[in-house]
């Protein structure tokens, strides 16, 4: 029998690095829980994937830089963004007194017709 689970409860401690749940896996579709506090990508990393990444900050607060903008993104609480595939990106911060917790939902690269 299906039961609720909660995204906050139990929260784990990402103080010694930054922990990736999946929460739903099907076919084409991955739903996943990132929860960090004070981590960064490291220098000279990009995040170069084949399929689109909708993220979503539920708690805490970020900054994204993706390569194809000058400026970095920050990001708070209830903000959104999509990162379309083959978009090089890195985190470049996060709240470092407490846990960052994000949804992220990978999706296939949706290739337009026409």
């Amino acid at each position: 029998m299906p039961f609720p689970r909660n995204l906050f409860r139990p929260l784990p401690d990402a103080s010694a690095g930054e922990r990736f749940d999946d929460l739903l896996s099907l076919p084409g579709c991955r739903v996943e829980r990132i929860v960090s506090q004070g981590q960064a990508s490291p220098s000279g990393f990009w995040y170069d994937q084949d399929w689109d990444e909708w993220v979503l900050l539920l708690a805490g607060s970020a900054v994204l830089r993706l390569e194809s903008q000058s400026q970095p993104i920050a990001l708070a609480v209830g903000d959104h963004l999509l990162i379309p595939a083959g978009e090089r990106h890195h985190v470049e911060a996060t709240a470092p007194h407490g846990p960052t917790v994000w949804l992220a939902v990978h999706v296939p690269l949706v290739k337009a017709t026409g």
